[in-house]
């Protein structure tokens, strides 16, 4: 009989979603548990750090790692599980891109240690008492962990070999990616494991040949038109600048994209090639078209841009973090 495969789920900055993504295969974990062991799980099975470290180097086979890295903790779990592993993934878009929690790179730790320990209206906290800073301990002893000022995504303190996005990465993609594992189909390394086109292409929205937005709406402001691209509605839909593969569940009940599984290889600013879209939406690209006072009011109507252009890739992005 063929040895299964030891497999690893390993955790930074995250909700944990990608977590419960994998148990969203329901029935089908059993076909996984046929072919891989899952040897260490903290969200999911009883596995403790100590057990981690006491496994040989390279004794696991692959591990999806999800999460961001946000303090000293992550990277060490993070570093931890790259010696322990053969194959290294970055599974799910924090991991990949620094996701949601990438956000904070607009401020730092001082800053945001003021709002989430003293200004927010439901803190009581006038000592303003905060998380403490690591320092230094008697050997085998736990240290505290250090909160960093930036949001770092996995390759950014790893090697990775593959990644597969997305917030979580949904079921049927989970499968086929553990599918490709187990029978030693994956590329060659450093492949996003995805298809390599945006969602635009295989959205089954129609799209007009001529569009003329000249407002933009959040989702609750409209009915939307069915059968209707939304961007062509005045909604600002990130399927231009979002690599397809998950298979449009937002599009399909008419929510726009937020673009979690990240650009495709053809993209190198998600972020920017997503606002170059809207222009051309909204006529802006073409010069003379608008006024500049017409220019403001209609990027006045985008109440976050940065939340609506960055929300999944902000720590892989040009901009990175605020200077």
């Amino acid at each position: 009989m063929k040895e299964k495969l030891k497999l690893a789920i390993g955790l930074g900055a995250t909700c944990s979603g990608c977590d419960i993504a994998i148990l969203d295969v329901h029935e089908r974990i059993l076909d996984v548990l046929e072919v891989a062991d899952i040897v260490f799980c903290p969200t999911i099975i009883d596995t403790k750090l100590e057990d981690l470290e006491a496994m040989e180097e390279a004794s696991i086979d692959v591990t999806l790692y999800h999460g961001a890295v946000r303090n000293s903790e992550n990277e060490h779990m993070a570093e931890l599980l790259r010696r322990k592993s053969k194959t290294m993934v970055a599974f799910g878009s924090c991991a990949c891109f620094g996701g949601v929690p990438g956000l904070a790179n607009v401020a730092n730790k001082r800053e945001i240690f003021e709002i989430a320990y003293k200004e927010t209206p439901s803190t009581d906290n006038p000592e303003f008492v905060v998380p403490k800073e690591k320092q230094a301990v008697p050997e085998g002893e736990l240290s505290l962990p250090s909160f960093y000022d930036e949001v770092y995504a996995l390759d950014d303190k790893v090697d990775v070999d593959y990644y597969f996005p997305g917030c979580p990465p949904t079921p049927d993609f989970i499968m086929n990616a553990i599918t490709a594992i187990v029978r030693g189909e994956l590329p060659q390394k450093g492949a996003t494991i995805a298809l390599d086109k945006t969602l635009c292409d295989e959205c089954e929205l129609e799209k007009a040949e001529v569009t003329d937005v000249r407002r933009i709406y959040r989702p609750h402001e409209i009915t939307v038109e069915p059968g209707k691209c939304l961007l062509d509605q005045g909604l600002i839909c990130l399927g231009p600048a979002t690599r397809a593969g998950c298979g449009g569940l937002c599009t399909k009940v008419y929510m726009p994209c937020r673009g979690c599984m990240g650009p495709t290889a053809a993209i190198a600013e998600q972020g920017g090639s997503m606002l170059s879209a809207v222009a051309s939406l909204l006529g802006l690209s073409e010069e003379g078209m608008v006024a500049e006072v017409g220019v403001r009011e209609l990027m006045s109507q985008i109440k976050d841009p940065l939340g609506t252009f960055y929300r999944f890739s902000m720590p892989k992005s040009l901009l990175r973090k605020r200077a």
